[in-house]
This record gives C-alpha cells, sequence and structure tokens, in this order.
C-alpha cells in the first residue's frame, strides 16, 4: 500500500511539473505576426498591384519561412523587386559595409541597396512599384538602423505615390519600458534621425505612425498588425525564434544589453565586436576585470550581474588584444533597465581609468560618435564633470515625460497582465 501511495506522489508530482512546464512555455500559435495576418486575411491589400520588399533575414513567418519567398511563391501577389538595408536582404554584409545592387539568387528578382550609394529608394527604384512592404524585426532601440531605413522609404513612397504598408513585428524588450535621454535634433544622424528616446518601446509599426504625423512624412500608410501581442510580452513571451537580425546581434540578451552597452561604440573600450558576445563582453587592455565587475557589482543594479571576463577580438577595437573587463548578465527581464545600466557603465569606467579612457575623437561640428549615439552633447560633459547617474537621469526626465505623452497617441496594442 505504501509502494502505491508513494507511486501515486511521484506520478502526481511529475504531472503537476508538466502541466507548470506547458503553462510557462509560450504557444507562438496564439500569437500571428503581422505577415501572416497579410497573407491569412488582407490580401486584398495587395491586389493588382506591383509590391517591392524591404526585408532582411528577420523576415520570416513563425515557422522561419522567408517572408520574400512565401509572397514570391504566392499566384496572387506579384513581389517585383526586393529592397535590403544595412547587412543585406539574406544578411550576408557587416555592420557599416556598403551593398551594392545585385540579383536575389532565390527568386531571381533585383535587389536594390538602401545602405550603398543611398539610403532611399530612388526614383529608378520605386518605377514599377506600386506598394512598398516593410518587414524587418527591430530591436527597441533608436539607434539601431532599420527604423531609419524605413523612414527614408516612407518619405520615397510619398514622393513617389506609392502605398507604403508595414508589417508590424514584436518589440523584443517589450512595449512598456521607456528609458532614455530624448534626441536633441542637431545631433541627427542614421544612428538617431528623430527626437525619442533610447528605448521606445514601441513597434515598428507604431514608430512609422509616428513618424509620419508628427515628422511630417506624409505618406500613405497602413500597418497590418499583430494578433494577440500585448505590450507587457518580451520576445520570451512570444514563443518566437530569434533571427539574427544583423551579424553583430546573435541573440536576444545581445539585444537586452544593447541599448546600454552600444554607448561604449563611442569610447575606445571593446563593445564585443570580433567575440561570440557582442554587447554583453565590454573591456579593454588596459582595464582590471575584477576591479570593474566588483565597482559595477557595488551600485546594486536591477536585475543585471555582472562578471569578470577576458577576452581577444578577431576584429574591430583592441583586434587580437588581449582585453579585459566584464560580461553583462540580465538576472531579471522585467527589472532590468538597460540604459541606467549602460551609463553606469561608462561612469565606471571613466571612474577607475581616467587617464587611459577616452570618448571617440570630436567631429567638424565638435561632435563625438558617443554624442550621436546618446542623442546630444551634454552627458558627455556631465561625465566628464563627475555628475551622478542619478543627476543625468534627472536631467533627460521632463522630455522623456514629453515622449511618453506623445507616443501614447500612435499605441496599437494594450498592456496585457503586468502593468511595469
Amino acid at each position: 500500500m505504501k509502494k502505491w501511495t508513494l507511486f501515486s506522489v511521484i506520478m502526481f508530482s511529475l504531472l503537476a511539473l508538466s502541466f507548470q512546464s506547458s503553462q510557462a512555455r509560450p504557444d507562438k500559435k496564439q500569437m500571428k505576426l503581422g505577415v501572416e495576418v497579410l497573407l491569412d486575411e488582407e490580401l486584398e491589400l495587395l491586389k493588382g498591384k506591383n509590391v517591392g520588399l524591404i526585408t532582411n533575414p528577420t523576415g520570416v513567418d513563425k515557422e522561419l519561412n522567408s517572408v520574400a519567398d512565401r509572397l514570391y511563391e504566392n499566384s496572387n501577389v506579384n513581389l517585383v523587386a526586393l529592397y535590403g538595408p544595412e547587412h543585406g536582404v539574406r544578411g550576408d554584409a557587416q555592420a557599416g559595409q556598403y551593398v551594392e545592387q545585385y540579383t536575389d539568387e532565390r527568386t531571381g528578382l533585383p535587389v536594390y541597396s538602401l545602405y550603398g550609394q543611398t539610403r532611399k529608394p530612388t526614383p529608378e527604384m520605386l518605377e514599377n512599384v506600386d506598394v512598398l512592404l516593410f518587414d524587418i524585426q527591430d530591436v527597441g532601440t533608436r539607434f539601431y538602423t532599420y527604423i531609419y531605413t524605413m523612414a527614408y522609404a516612407m518619405e520615397a513612397a510619398a514622393e513617389n505615390d506609392v502605398e507604403f504598408i508595414v508589417l508590424d513585428r514584436p518589440n523584443p524588450l517589450g512595449g512598456i519600458q521607456v528609458e532614455g535621454p530624448v534626441l536633441h535634433q542637431d545631433y541627427s544622424s542614421f544612428v538617431g534621425l528623430y527626437p525619442i528616446p533610447l528605448r521606445h518601446g514601441m513597434t515598428v509599426g507604431e514608430l512609422a505612425l509616428l513618424f509620419n504625423q508628427e515628422f511630417e512624412i506624409g505618406a500613405d500608410l497602413e500597418v497590418v498588425e499583430m494578433k494577440n501581442w500585448k505590450r507587457s510580452m518580451d520576445y520570451h513571451d512570444t514563443g518566437l525564434e530569434w533571427v539574427m537580425p544583423s551579424p553583430n546581434m546573435p541573440t536576444l540578451d545581445t539585444a537586452f544589453a544593447y541599448p546600454g552597452s552600444a554607448w561604449i561604440e563611442g569610447t575606445n573600450v571593446s563593445e564585443g565586436r570580433g567575440t561570440t558576445k557582442p554587447f554583453e563582453l565590454i573591456g579593454a587592455p588596459f582595464m582590471n576585470s575584477f576591479d570593474t565587475a566588483k565597482a559595477l557589482n557595488d551600485l546594486n543594479l536591477p536585475g543585471v550581474t555582472f562578471r569578470a571576463a577576458s577576452f581577444t577580438p578577431t576584429f574591430s577595437k583592441h583586434a587580437s588584444k588581449l582585453s579585459h573587463g566584464i560580461q553583462i548578465h540580465v538576472s531579471d527581464y522585467d527589472l532590468y533597465e538597460p540604459v541606467k545600466t549602460g551609463l553606469s557603465i561608462i561612469k565606471t569606467i571613466h571612474n577607475l581609468y581616467p587617464e587611459e579612457f577616452q570618448f571617440s575623437p570630436e567631429n567638424s561640428k565638435g561632435q563625438s560618435f558617443f554624442d550621436l549615439l546618446v542623442g546630444n552633447g551634454w552627458i558627455r560633459e556631465e561625465i566628464e564633470k563627475g555628475s551622478s547617474v542619478k543627476k543625468i537621469e534627472q536631467m533627460w526626465k521632463a522630455e522623456l515625460n514629453d515622449f511618453k505623452e506623445i507616443r501614447e497617441d500612435y499605441l496599437l496594442y494594450s498592456n496585457g497582465k503586468r502593468t511595469k
């Protein structure tokens, strides 16, 4: 009898664990991407029209089928051209590498580069196109360039009487938290075109609506919304596989680190390019990994831990040189504040290594690349003056709150259960 009782307890426990596991595991069937809504329910939008598609390797459905291939093979869609952002349609170009026009091997369609001699489609590129589709996974950070490829394409569409349709995708960081300084227009560049904060908490479709209205692009714009995505969901909650949006964005952890650790690109410290953990590994030959990790962990930043780490980049800054620093480990994605974390990392390295640490050189306008990344010149000045993280955060708070009010008019999705 006791044996049967013990057996029953074990079986019940296993069933309970199995149930909890199935409950915790997201069901990707519940959520529909914009492209899936288009193909299943809204193909009428493309009826009788020549279609151009702006995409890259992230343009896939839930089963990881290429959107370009699905549209090309669909007898109800007349796909006539492809357009590639930085890194290209199939993702075979490194950061900053110019891509020229070519023919796509898979479909035989012309591929026009939007990261070559021009970043905006020319009239010739749009000559036989009635409607432009945009389907690219963004990473939720202002200085990730795909949203500006979208903005320039919207401008070109408006100027050439071409319809523009955004096939919406999740913001991988979630849609509730908004962080960081709002870009000042004097610091506008391809790593920050419009006055939005570093972490904007919007989908590409929502950003398109905001860009179109607030910055008077005037495109004939349509957003094909996702189904069953909530603002409270980060990418872990979607059940979707992560596809690299660019060569140095290999994992979702990279995307979470990026809004803060990419500030390092504007300094003489390596942001981990040339390693298998870009934007998670940060260091330089002049740093001490244990001192840096201890100083950062002593700050007790929410949702993140820093591990002492050494690495040798194979390319980019400090290539082939042993570098010492830290690896960012996010322990709680809800509590983690990447922008505050990034500012704290910069401040800590600046304080520990004042003689060796340098911001990138200024251009003819007196702007460092660091300034272009953060969207202003005053943060660099405050760091050099020794101002606290708390003071710097307070200085950008008013503009951030103004943006939060503006963005409310363009949000397409509800919050869901969590209200962080």
